[in-house]
């Protein structure tokens, strides 16, 4: 684990020197909310975890949002999204990052989140306790918060769910304390800060959650589909984040009510 952790971590450096040159550049401000310089950082900085991942691991799988999959059956497969959150990065604000990880099997044994603009990063690994590096200072450990009245929750857009899905998120906003917009992965990671208490979000592809399970898992906290499942490849994609785990039966309650 430690070859591989090593590896991760260095993807995640190169990826963030692709990255940090265009975030709030003249490049990227000229775009006038065009996409291209941020595809182009997507591109280069998935060329590069790719190269490097595929130079130390050769028989490992790699799949990635850009450049799709290569060896999707492999025992082990990278799961890639060097931009999560490309509306935060187009607007100047660092709420996005490059996720990282691995699964065995198909289950995600590793998960990287890293914020190049601010230094943060959480790596999670199955079965050891989250670990968390800012130069901000901070220690990893969700807060306990048993019922969604008292909780604080957070969804990247309301735009993200399909009419099916919508009644559902609406039940759980309601019940929540209160909700906040605009996270994407790094919601995930202050839930795994103790900051946030719940995240609901749908039409979320494997490279979107696989990295942010073991983080939120090794931090105390749980993670599932809306229906109270592991999540797996090939599921709905739905996710629901639980900094406290006690919360997971009225959620899924309130989500899947008919």
């Amino acid at each position: 684990m430690q070859a591989l952790l090593a590896a991760a971590e260095a993807a995640a450096d190169l990826a963030g020197a692709v990255i940090r040159p265009l975030f709030r550049s003249a490049l990227l401000v000229e775009a006038k909310g065009d996409a291209s310089p941020v595809t182009e950082a997507d591109r280069q900085a998935e060329l590069a975890i790719r190269a490097l991942l595929a130079e130390r691991f050769p028989s490992h799988g790699i799949w990635g949002e850009e450049f799709g999959p290569d060896r999707a059956d492999a025992e082990w497969v990278w799961l890639l999204d060097p931009i999560d959150g490309t509306r935060a990065f187009v607007t100047g604000r660092p709420l996005f990052g490059t996720l990282i990880s691995l699964l065995h099997q198909g289950k995600p044994v590793l998960g990287l989140i890293d914020q190049p603009a601010t230094g943060e990063r959480w790596i999670g690994v199955a079965g050891e306790k989250t670990r968390f590096r800012s130069p901000m200072g901070g220690v990893a450990g969700c807060r306990p918060c048993p019922s969604l009245g008292n909780a604080e929750l957070s969804c990247t857009s309301p735009d993200m769910f399909l009419p099916e899905q919508r009644p559902g998120f609406e039940r759980l906003r309601a019940a929540a304390r209160r909700v906040t917009w605009g996270g994407d992965c790094y919601a995930y990671g202050l839930l795994a800060l103790g900051l946030v208490d719940v995240v609901a979000e749908a039409t979320m592809q494997p490279w979107d959650w696989a990295a942010l399970v073991p983080v939120v898992e090794g931090a105390g906290g749980r993670m599932t589909d809306w229906a109270g499942r592991p999540l797996q490849l090939g599921a709905d994609g739905t996710v629901l984040a639980l900094g406290d785990p006690a919360m997971l039966a009225e959620a899924t309650g309130l989500l899947r009510q008919l």
